[in-house]
């Protein structure tokens, strides 16, 4: 973020409406990371005192984050303990001005144990995916291909 506001700061007026979405290093959200160090906890925690309590918990997301997260087994709305309330950002052209306008786009309503264990269960692929592509990444890096020597060689038990 550092370049952009750089650039900005030298001409601020000229530059007020500059667009930069498409160059390198544009801020985009981690939602992955969003969903295992803030969400995750805070469902663990505040939402479990909730659960214990017998109390029902609303959540409100992005509709972007929540397309990120797992599919979730919906109940209805009296069986729910959850309330996942997804918003987006709506663009309002009124006259001469643009806006944007926060929008309710859904509700969906989950148990909170089956919910909790859907989102911190990974969905792991095929180990053979993930080894031939680590292969790949080291193979870019080496500047001659090795000789017989993959990764899975170098984890073999009696490998010297």
């Amino acid at each position: 973020m550092r370049d952009p506001f750089a650039y900005y700061m030298e001409d601020p007026m000229a530059r007020a409406s500059m667009d930069w979405s498409t160059q390198p290093n544009y801020p985009r959200p981690d939602y992955l990371s969003s969903s295992r160090k803030r969400l995750v906890p805070q469902l663990l925690f505040k939402g479990g005192i909730f659960h214990t309590w017998q109390k029902k918990t609303a959540v409100a997301l992005n509709k972007g984050f929540y397309d990120t997260l797992p599919p979730m087994k919906s109940v209805s709305k009296e069986k729910a303990e959850i309330a996942w309330l997804i918003y987006d950002l709506e663009l309002i052209e009124d006259r001469d001005q643009k806006r944007y306008t926060l929008k309710k786009i859904d509700e969906v309503f989950t148990e909170f144990e089956p919910a909790l264990l859907t989102i911190t269960t990974p969905l792991p692929g095929r180990i053979e995916d993930f080894i031939n592509l680590l292969q790949e990444k080291l193979d870019e890096q080496l500047e001659t291909p090795p000789n017989n020597k993959t990764i899975e060689e170098a984890f073999r038990i009696g490998h010297s």
